[in-house]
């Protein structure tokens, strides 16, 4: 049922392709279920839609478990079926615009360097709140929204950094017994 795949860095066993679909269908589903406790839970960091992140977590997981065009898939589409679902036409641009930023940087710096799961998802978190500004800023278009940079820096270094923390003791936990 498995087959050893030699390429991969730490010698993981290759998944069939159900059971790809299966643990891609599990990922989203928990960061569409992180996204919606995010979303009904009245946290008031200060800074208009600023929020944790927590569906990240499952994000910065399938980094180092799935392939790249996996972790794209369910990141779009629980930014698509969050937007659908609970969001607007708004809301949809900024998570989006965001999110594919982050990921992009995460799946860069993942590949190209040997930087730990912490500096990797403060990097998300951060290009994540960019990526935001960036869109906010043609939907307005206006570039005074770039005064909100220095907040919105601060809260992706702290963010990304809490989510950081989590992800690596959930790599640590999941790592050994993925694939059992």
């Amino acid at each position: 049922m498995y087959q050893i795949n030699p390429s991969t860095k730490w010698g993981e066993k290759r998944m069939t392709r159900s059971q790809k679909i299966s643990y891609c269908a599990v990922f989203t589903a928990l960061a569409m279920i992180f996204s919606y406790v995010e979303a009904i839970l009245p946290i008031n960091f200060g800074v208009p839609g600023m929020k944790l992140g927590l569906a990240n977590l499952v994000i910065v997981a399938g980094l180092y478990y799935l392939n790249e065009k996996d972790v794209l898939i369910i990141s779009v589409t629980r930014i698509l079926l969050m937007g659908l679902l609970f969001g607007n036409g708004m809301s949809l641009i900024y998570s989006l615009t965001g999110g594919m930023l982050s990921y992009l940087i995460m799946i860069l710096m993942k590949e190209k360097t040997n930087l730990s799961v912490l500096v990797i998802s403060i990097s998300g978190g951060i290009t994540h709140n960019i990526g935001q500004l960036i869109a906010a800023s043609l939907v307005v278009s206006n570039f005074h929204i770039f005064y909100y940079f220095p907040a919105l820096l601060i809260a992706g270094t702290i963010t990304g950094l809490l989510i950081g923390i989590v992800s690596e003791r959930i790599l640590k936990i999941l790592k050994p017994n993925f694939f059992d």
